[in-house]
Order: C-alpha cells, then sequence, then structure tokens
C-alpha cells in the first residue's frame, strides 16, 4: 500500500515522539537482537532503530519486530533494494543519512515511513516541498550542532528534527531543548561491550537514564 510524504511524515513524527531518544543500533550479533529490544524498551525506549550496517541487521529487525511494545525500524537506507530488505524484515519505518528521489519513491511506493537526513536549509525546504516536515539533521555535530538547528527554526518553523551523529549524554540536553527537536538518535544507549558481555541490566538503566532527559523539557 503506497503512502503519502504527509502521512509518512506524521507517523515518522509520532514514532519519534514516543521518547525522547531513538537508538541508533549496530548489530553483529543476531543473539544480542531481542535481549537488547526488551532492555531498552523496559527503560523506557520503545522505538528502536537497527542500522543496516552489518550483515546480522536484517535478522536482528526480525527477532525485535517479536518483542511486544516496540517499534522497530531499518537505518541506513540507501537504495530501493535496502527498503524492500526492510519491509521484509519486519520493519516499520525507515531511516536515512539523506535524501534521493529514488529511494523518497520507493519508500512512498511500497509503504514504508521514512526518516530522511538533511544538513542544510536547502535539503530540509526541499523535503518539506515534497512533503516531509520530520526530518533527521545529520551529522549533527559536524553540521554545526545545536545552535546550527536553532538558527533554522524561526525560517523553518514548520520542520522538526531529529538530530543525530555525535549526539551523546553530554550534550542531548541541549538539542532537546530546542522548539523544532522532537528527539535525538543516539548509540550511547546500547554499547556494544555491554552487549558482548551480555550485560542487559546496565542497557536498561542507560535507556531509564535517557528516557529521563525529556522530563525537564
Amino acid at each position: 500500500m503506497s503512502l503519502s510524504p504527509e502521512a509518512a511524515s506524521q507517523q515518522t513524527h509520532e514514532i519519534c515522539a514516543m521518547a525522547p531518544v531513538v537508538p541508533v543500533l549496530i548489530i553483529h550479533e543476531v543473539t544480542h537482537a531481542r535481549p537488547m529490544a526488551e532492555a531498552l524498551m523496559a527503560g523506557g525506549l520503545p522505538a528502536l532503530e537497527v542500522t543496516l550496517r552489518t550483515p546480522a541487521a536484517l535478522d536482528a529487525i526480525r527477532e525485535m519486530a517479536q518483542v511486544p511494545g516496540g517499534v522497530v525500524g531499518a537505518g541506513t537506507l540507501l537504495t530501493p533494494a535496502d527498503v524492500d530488505a526492510a519491509l521484509e524484515a519486519g520493519a516499520r519505518f525507515g531511516v536515512s543519512p539523506g535524501a534521493t528521489d529514488t529511494l523518497l519513491d520507493a519508500c512512498e511506493t511500497n509503504g514504508l515511513p521514512i526518516l530522511p537526513g538533511a544538513a542544510t536549509a536547502s535539503e530540509a525546504m526541499r523535503l518539506a516541498e515534497r512533503g516531509y516536515e520530520m526530518l533527521k539533521f545529520f551529522p549533527a555535530e559536524a553540521s554545526g550542532g545545536a545552535p546550527a538547528l536553532k538558527a533554522l527554526a524561526s525560517p523553518l518553523p514548520r520542520i522538526t528534527f531529529c538530530p543525530t551523529g555525535g549526539v551523546s549524554p553530554s550534550n542531548a540536553q541541549t538539542y532537546l531543548s530546542l522548539p523544532n527537536v522532537i528527539c535525538v538518535g543516539g548509540s550511547w544507549v546500547a554499547p556494544s561491550d555491554a552487549a558482548t558481555k551480555g550485560h542487559w541490566s546496565a542497557i536498561e538503566a542507560l535507556a531509564r537514564a535517557a528516557c529521563a532527559l525529556g522530563q525537564t523539557r
């Protein structure tokens, strides 16, 4: 079933609004997927982005998609083939570092809500012209960080962002304080060493701390 850009943007906005942080996950072992999802969700972070950067990613999405209460998406979508694979694995949304017409066409045709990336005012305006007003600001820190996003808020008041790339516990609150930021994306809530050692309680604690970042907004 096809999906209009406006409907897609509304759906990704709702997903981004579920919690102040969307974990950006690079999973190397499929066996880590389910316990990691359970720990993150128990900590209050239900929306998860599994990046398509490892051979285990699609199988990890399949496992995570079976955990009740979560919304699992596929990150680093670059091609129509990525869109097809993400949908087949059970992804409910997609995330891309940028945006091309070919990729957006594939997402719209196949009904996959996408959070497309933008790093400049022109890129954001072009996406908004097509109907996308919930965007990923990437790479956030390298593109000017919170000051850059703050500068975009006044001239582009309808566009909201999920900054990702260099976001950490030390600067997440600064991003979240901005009126045009709905959530942030970050990998610090699921460190690879904790997953390797099976320290799921530590990941749950990190998720709880990340969730608490939104309580002071």
